[in-house]
């Protein structure tokens, strides 16, 4: 399978996620993204279209604690960050979406430790 199917498949099945899941004021939406370089995780309320909270390994406290930006131990860094500014703004349950991503490795790595820190899905 190259490239392109590769991403072409995992467009088809974020596209059949959201079919599914929306987020709403009550439970906004934790939306997950990887690149080869970084991740990326928002918490976004569809009935508004805002991004309420977001975090990614981009972030300058991040990338100097870490060697890679792309390993299962800077996505669980993601996952707490985004967890612990959902709890200061007062979120504590959201809907899950992995971004047509497989649940396994990083996707659950970031998962999981949102899930450490209160974060309830």
């Amino acid at each position: 399978m190259n490239t392109q199917a590769k991403h072409a498949s995992r467009e088809r099945r974020h596209i059949r996620l959201r079919k599914k899941l929306e987020g709403t004021t009550a439970r906004p939406r934790l939306a997950v993204y990887k690149s080869n370089h970084y991740m990326y995780a928002q918490i976004i309320d569809d009935t508004t279209g805002n991004t309420l909270i977001s975090a990614s390994s981009l972030e300058k406290d991040l990338r100097a604690k870490y060697k890679s930006t792309v390993n299962i131990n800077v996505a669980a860094a993601v996952g707490k960050l985004i967890g612990e500014r959902a709890k200061e703004k007062g979120i504590t349950t959201v809907v899950f979406d992995r971004g047509g991503f497989v649940y396994h490795g990083r996707i659950k790595s970031l998962a999981d430790a949102a899930r450490e820190t209160g974060l309830e899905f």
